[in-house]
């Protein structure tokens, strides 16, 4: 196997796991977010309305963390600053 279809399959499998991880990560995050938010309007129903405007704004900075992910891994696939090096 020559050094460009290495590096391809190393990209291509990097790419994939950081994606997996990344999303997975952020999901559970959310996930665990929202679980305390509703644990909480439950056993305060009168700052309902502040932990769900607080709630809205950390959902937005965690999903946000997922989007940087995404654009690291298609910076990695489509313009590697590496490539020029395995060609």
């Amino acid at each position: 196997m020559d050094s460009q279809t290495t590096y391809v399959v190393v990209t291509t499998a990097v790419v994939g796991f950081a994606i997996v991880v990344g999303t997975m990560m952020t999901t559970l995050m959310e996930g665990r977010a929202i679980s305390s938010a509703f644990e909480n309007m439950a056993r305060q129903p009168s700052v309902a309305d502040r932990i769900s405007g607080t709630l809205l704004i950390l959902l937005a900075i965690i999903e946000s963390a997922a989007i940087y992910v995404l654009v690291v891994c298609l910076i990695l696939l489509l313009a590697n600053p590496f490539a020029s090096y395995f060609r």
